[in-house]
């Protein structure tokens, strides 16, 4: 994927945040901290490792279930380069019921994230419309849009009942 479809997509969420508010300031940014293994990270789309750069303030590793690079931070980072599923967490892109791109709250983000027991409606609308817009900018792009589709599929596992 290009760079400036990225960017454009970077620019899409702009500087949204899940609330007006600092939101790490609720549970300690326990979404921009590895895994107490050390492990688990973010997946970065095609190319935005590139985009990246160096980084002192993290490392890229393979995430085998994406298939794609993945950030594993390991302390605060820059913002204005932070990947897309950062700046769209704790939401997920996934195709909604129209056959569009939009998003939900991630699964994954009960774990960790305190706003995920309020939905979306417990977000700044302003930051879900962005998410949104950006989910759509990205999956204009064939590859884009495979990324999102494998995210969202992943995302849909954690949705299933244990048995």
């Amino acid at each position: 994927m290009d760079r400036e479809r990225i960017l454009e997509a970077y620019a899409a969420i702009g500087a949204a945040t899940p609330l007006k508010a600092d939101c790490g300031a609720l549970c300690d940014a326990a979404c921009c901290r590895a895994d107490d293994d050390g492990r688990g990270g973010v997946a970065l789309l095609p190319g935005e490792a590139e985009l990246l750069g160096d980084i002192s303030w993290g490392r890229i590793e393979r995430d085998e279930a994406m298939g794609a690079p993945m950030l594993v931070c390991a302390g605060p980072c820059e913002r204005e380069k932070r990947p897309f599923l950062c700046r769209v967490f704790p939401l997920c892109p996934v195709i909604g019921r129209d056959g569009r791109w939009t998003v939900r709250m991630d699964a994954r983000a009960r774990a960790v994230c305190p706003l995920a027991g309020s939905g979306l409606r417990g977000l700044d609308p302003e930051f879900a419309r962005g998410a949104v817009r950006a989910a759509r900018l990205l999956a204009e792009d064939p590859e884009g849009e495979a990324f999102l589709a494998r995210w969202a599929g992943i995302e849909a596992e954690f949705r299933k009942p244990f048995l």
